[in-house]
């Protein structure tokens, strides 16, 4: 007994003997990049022009189908904190260029599974995310290298890059009529004073069931998915319109708190109906006097926009009305219209009004849509009708759409075009792996194998296309090798070509946004070595 409390001293006086068990941080980090790794896993297959769709069934019974890698990763459940990182990771991306969602967690899972197996080398995590932050500036100056500059009235090289972004998305059929769509919406919001701003809220997308795809037109004015209010037999069609939009209602008044009025007999009651019809009757006159014949009207909380009582009367003056038109919309009319809400009776003045030659009410598949044309100093806004034959095709193609327009606003924003096919990734891979070998130290060898983890992309285009992936990027890098800083792989050949001149483009923005994003999200993920839950 005296022996082994002899002992216990000894041994704790001891320095050297010291003993830090690691083996929990290392389960942690483990645990991290598996479950990030099992999310890009997730949406590898639906990358590139020949990638799979994925359907998504939520609880209540909605079915969305889209390649869109932000759609498919909002929709997803994810419950391990490192994974929702990846989650994160696209939706900024999705921000940030809003194209390339995809490639940016196929990125970012590759370089993942590099880290891990720098990792078990014995590595240390601050080595390998040294290495990244160093790897990611140089991959962006190498982007830029392979850049080529790009002019905004150059529409065909818009157009190309805009049915690049389409090709891989569901409705790429269509490709032909959507990107020049895209580029012609997105040009025409442009602003002369700021040339390098696009704010995609002035291209207001609109859609109605009924028809294809190819239906789908660009109109120069507005379009409402509502008919006109013609209860009471209105017109629905004006010529030279005065349009006025009020936030107003135009119905009886209410009390403010609730209580009920008791009438003991019939002359009280008619009483208070002149008294509304007099108000109502009133508030039209008013209306009319400014030579106003179009009214929208703002969808009301508290109490009725407008009643058939006032309908009535409105069609009498031969008013068009447009009811309950949505709070957040009104900006924008207003924006298009080049006119001033109207919030109260009293403010109803001919200044505030907008001029359009026509508005009308056309017929469209199973229902009916108001268009305004022809508007007078119309506001840099444009509206687009998107038709399809079923609500999934329209969604689908609503975001196939957005894509497209982000694409077209990156190049407004950085006026370059890189190639696509996976030629920058390769390209990339290539030069960083020539710059590790001047490297010294652990650095080296972390960035040589860094570098080998960009291949992915081409790897996955190819795997996704049905091709053998070893054999063409193998080839791929042949060419690169020997100059070709162009050349990618050609899904519909499935062979090696100059993606350039196959009109495969994508912006700059798209690519380097890609691998800096990619990389600080696994840099951050590298440096978490403990997991704490708090209540």
């Amino acid at each position: 007994m005296a022996a082994v409390a002899a002992a216990v001293p000894r041994a704790s006086s001891s320095k050297t003997e010291s003993y830090v068990d690691t083996k929990r941080r290392d389960d942690v980090r483990q645990i991290n990049i598996l479950a990030a790794r099992a999310v890009a896993d997730a949406v590898r297959t639906s990358l590139g022009p020949k990638g799979m769709d994925k359907m998504i069934a939520s609880a209540n019974g909605e079915v969305i189908i889209t390649n869109d890698g932000a759609t498919i990763l909002n929709k997803m459940e994810v419950l391990q904190p490192a994974a929702k990182m990846l989650v994160d990771l696209s939706r900024s991306q999705d921000a940030a260029a809003g194209d390339g969602t995809t490639t940016v967690v196929v990125l970012a899972g590759s370089l993942l599974r590099r880290s891990l197996s720098l990792l078990s080398a014995g590595v240390h995590p601050t080595a390998v995310s040294d290495a990244l932050h160093r790897l990611s500036l140089r991959a962006v100056d190498i982007l830029h290298g392979m850049a080529i500059p790009l002019d905004l009235s150059d529409r065909d090289a818009l157009v190309k890059s805009a049915a690049t972004s389409l090709n891989s998305k569901v409705v790429s059929q269509y490709s032909s009529l959507l990107a020049p769509l895209a580029v012609d919406s997105v040009l025409s919001v442009v602003d002369p004073a700021q040339a390098d701003l696009v704010d995609l809220r002035d291209v207001k997308i609109v859609k109605k069931l009924g028809g294809t795809v190819d239906d789908t037109e660009l109109v120069k004015g507005l379009v409402f998915y509502k008919k006109v209010s013609h209860s009471a037999g209105g017109p629905t069609r004006v010529e030279n319109a005065k349009i006025a939009v009020i936030q107003f209602q135009i119905s009886p008044p209410k009390t403010d708190i609730e209580q009920s009025i008791v009438v003991s007999d019939y002359t009280q009651m008619d009483r208070i109906l002149r008294e509304e019809r007099n108000y109502i009757l009133g508030m039209v006159k008013k209306i009319k006097a400014t030579g106003c014949n179009v009214l929208l009207i703002q969808k009301s909380i508290l109490r009725d926009a407008v009643t058939d009582l006032s309908l009535h009367y409105l069609s009498k003056a031969k008013i068009l009305v447009i009811k309950d038109v949505e709070r957040d919309e009104i900006e924008f009319i207003t924006k298009t219209l080049n006119c001033l809400p109207i919030a109260n009776i009293e403010h109803f003045r001919d200044e505030k009004l907008g001029f359009a030659n026509c508005v009308e009410e056309v017929s469209v598949g199973d229902g009916k849509i108001v268009k305004i044309t022809g508007i007078k100093d119309m506001g840099r806004t444009t509206t687009v009708l998107v038709r399809g034959s079923n609500q999934l095709v329209i969604d689908e193609a609503e975001r196939s759409l957005h894509d497209a327009l982000c694409v077209v606003r990156c190049l407004v924003n950085k006026r370059f075009l890189i190639a696509g096919g996976g030629a920058p990734e390769i390209e990339m891979s290539r030069q960083l792996g020539t710059w590790a070998k001047e490297l010294q130290g652990m650095e080296s060898y972390c960035i040589k194998e860094l570098a080998d983890a960009l291949e992915v992309i081409p790897y996955t285009l190819s795997e996704n296309a049905g091709l053998n992936p070893i054999t063409i990027v193998t080839e791929l890098r042949n060419w690169h090798a020997q100059g070709e800083i162009n050349a990618g792989i050609n899904v519909r050949k499935g062979q090696i070509t100059n993606i350039l001149e196959e009109n495969v483009m994508q912006p700059l923005l798209v690519s380097t946004s890609a691998i800096t994003l990619a990389t600080e999200c696994v840099r951050m993920i590298l440096k978490i070595d403990d997991i704490i839950t708090v209540r």
